[in-house]
């Protein structure tokens, strides 16, 4: 019984963290529709967040998840990203992730 009281308790955590995720979302675009630069901040600061830990709670690491950033920032580099032809941005964020 403790068991599945463990996994009946470990799903609703995702299901609460996947609606975190979306709530994020929203305040962010309330954000940006106000324009207040410390809302959009704290709008991704808690989305960056709620996405690190719903992938710990799916078993992703944070180090893995941080690799698989960085080779996804690798590969639009590589496929000449928009935003890295036009603002380097992948570059940018390529190289932060790299002296962190």
């Amino acid at each position: 019984m403790h068991k599945e009281m463990d996994v009946a308790k470990r799903a609703k955590v995702i299901e609460w963290l996947k609606t975190e995720v979306v709530d994020n979302v929203s305040r962010l675009f309330k954000s940006l529709w106000e324009g207040s630069s410390l809302k959009v901040m704290d709008s991704l600061a808690s989305l960056v967040v709620s996405c690190y830990i719903l992938g710990r709670r799916l078993g992703i690491s944070y180090a893995e998840l941080d690799a698989s950033i960085t080779d996804k920032l690798k590969k639009h580099k590589q496929e000449g990203h928009q935003l890295e032809d036009w603002y380097q941005d992948i570059s940018t964020l390529e190289e932060h992730m790299r002296k962190r």
